[in-house]
């Protein structure tokens, strides 16, 4: 698959609705998300909520396409959420996104992705986080596993 061309930019309100449909269709991909999946619909709600509480969200976009996303928790050192379109895995936008959360935060920060998710597990590996611990995801109790990324 040749890299597609887009742009990364931050979200503003009329993306909401695009992040809660990349976050879904990628989080309902086999062992990607949790065992029991939210709706679009409840992902939605909960897009609302975290802008609410502080979420910073930059896009991957093509054109007026959200094909994937970065939310980020600054003040707490969170990388919350990474998702890009499955359409478009494999194409380096994931890495541009991380790389994003890294400039913005270059003191290091934490996240955590399923267990399962031995492709995100490999991802941030590769870029150079490190593994910090298993344990259960604080809202679902599904296993996860913690990473932490210490800066430049």
């Amino acid at each position: 698959m040749t890299t597609p061309i887009y742009q990364l930019r931050p979200s503003v309100e009329t993306d909401y609705d695009a992040i809660a449909e990349v976050w879904h269709g990628s989080a309902s991909l086999p062992d990607v998300g949790p065992p029991v999946m939210p709706t679009l619909n409840e992902l939605r709600e909960r897009v609302d909520l975290a802008f609410a509480a502080g979420w910073e969200v930059t896009l991957a976009a093509r054109e007026r396409d959200v094909i994937g996303f970065v939310a980020i928790k600054p003040r707490e050192a969170i990388l919350d959420q990474l998702f890009v379109r499955p359409g478009y895995l494999g194409c380096g936008i994931g890495q541009a996104l991380l790389g994003h959360a890294m400039a913005k935060m270059p003191e290091g920060f934490t996240l955590f992705t399923a267990s399962r998710n031995t492709r995100a597990r490999a991802f941030y590996e590769k870029a150079g986080l490190i593994f910090l611990r298993d344990a259960p995801h604080p809202r679902t109790g599904h296993p996860v596993t913690y990473y932490g990324w210490t800066g430049r």
